[in-house]
């Protein structure tokens, strides 16, 4: 069926869940890091993971029956191991999952894990389109690739749209690591974050960054910096996977990325999420290493490199980490009754790893993803948790 297309250029005030939009040769880039705090560590893991567009979405008001969206992608591939699969894009009209689709072409980024050298291999922009949506005003959003670089180029629909009004809720601000990103999720509203802000009734900005949850000050600049209700942080993971730092430095690191968020946040609920289970570190140190054994079978795998006999030196695991998160929040909730601690096992533990396992030793899938987003809103963002979601 022939469309008589209106073009609407792609600009802040029709997105939600990034804190910059850049404008580049292909369109408008979604960030995630404000440019302020990327300018400060130009590290290529990290410029990946920003710029992947976990819990971005358009939001627009319209009459349309069909949308059509530009974009330019890049996805990821590791050398030897199977294909990923394509990055999709979620369709939500009213709030209900209607529609799902995907780009082609785009960009491929190719990872040797045994090298860590990339491979850059470049192709044109493609189309997202969703037709026969249902007649009259309602609210679309389109959430973008939770796991794909995705340039905007533009929208176009078959009748005017206008930014999707505020609905009331509280604004959630996540950071975490990369299940927080939604590493293995199926699709951007299947991550955890996701499952929970749809539960819980919260609108979400997630700064779950893929490999660098890592207590960076200008992370907490920007969590200072940006307007919200309800603000969870999960930390320790990448931590002992980067074997970044030891005890000594881990402390006073933890104080002050807090006391760089309450700087901006002085009563905002405040909840500090310690690692869920991952058996590989519960006691064992990182760094965290590829298993080059089931590379060579096409499969990706993570294994602990580290001696446990290193914890007597200050070397983190996650046992330490989480016994050490729960005494620095008992600590300074004595002078801040806003600020909660939350065990991650409670979110993915000891009996969900028989039924749940981690597939690569790390990520969960996507049924343990909705499990850990269901099991958040639950514990903290229902009527009387931590994060009971309200307006500031």
């Amino acid at each position: 069926m022939a469309h008589d297309w209106i073009t609407t250029p792609i600009t802040e005030d029709l997105l939600r869940g990034a804190l910059d939009l850049e404008r580049t040769e292909h369109g408008v880039l979604p960030h995630r890091l404000p440019a302020r705090a990327r300018a400060q560590y130009t590290d290529d893991q990290l410029a990946t993971v920003e710029a992947q567009p976990s819990g971005v979405r358009l939001a627009f008001r319209t009459r349309a029956t069909a949308v059509e969206l530009d974009a330019l992608r890049t996805k990821m591939a590791y050398r030897g191991a199977p294909e990923r699969p394509d990055g999709v894009y979620d369709l939500l009209v009213d709030g209900d999952l209607t529609a799902q689709a995907s780009v082609g072409g785009g960009d491929l980024l190719t990872l040797d894990m045994t090298t860590g050298a990339t491979e850059r291999q470049t192709g044109p922009a493609g189309t997202v389109r969703f037709a026969d949506l249902p007649g009259g005003v309602k609210d679309i959003e389109i959430w973008l690739p939770h796991n794909e670089r995705t340039e905007l180029r533009v929208l176009r629909t078959d009748a005017p749209v206008e930014p999707a009004p505020d609905r009331g809720r509280a604004v959630w601000l996540h950071h975490g690591s990369s299940i927080s990103q939604g590493s293995d999720a199926a699709s951007p509203t299947g991550i955890w974050p996701s499952v929970a802000a749809a539960r819980g009734g919260v609108e979400l900005i997630n700064l779950g960054l893929g490999g660098c949850a890592l207590l960076d000050p200008f992370t907490a600049r920007a969590m200072r910096d940006t307007p919200a209700d309800l603000i969870s942080i999960k930390m320790g993971i990448n931590l002992v996977n980067t074997d970044l730092m030891r005890l000594r430095a881990f402390t006073p690191a933890v104080h002050g990325f807090l006391d760089t968020v309450r700087e901006g946040h002085p009563t905002t609920p405040l909840l500090v999420v310690s690692p869920v289970l991952c058996p590989a570190h519960e006691d064992t140190p990182g760094p965290t290493v590829p298993d080059l054994t089931a590379l060579g079978s096409g499969a990706v795998r993570f294994l602990a490199a580290g001696d446990p006999a290193e914890r007597s030196t200050g070397k983190l695991t996650l046992a330490v980490i989480r016994e050490e998160l729960a005494r620095i929040v008992e600590q300074r909730a004595a002078d801040d009754p806003r600020l909660h601690y939350l065990d991650g096992r409670d979110l993915y533990g000891e009996a969900d790893a028989t039924d749940h396992p981690l597939p690569d030793g790390l990520h969960p899938d996507a049924a343990t993803h909705r499990l850990i987003g269901t099991r958040f809103a639950a514990l903290a963002l229902a009527a009387g948790g931590p994060l009971a979601a309200r307006r500031g």
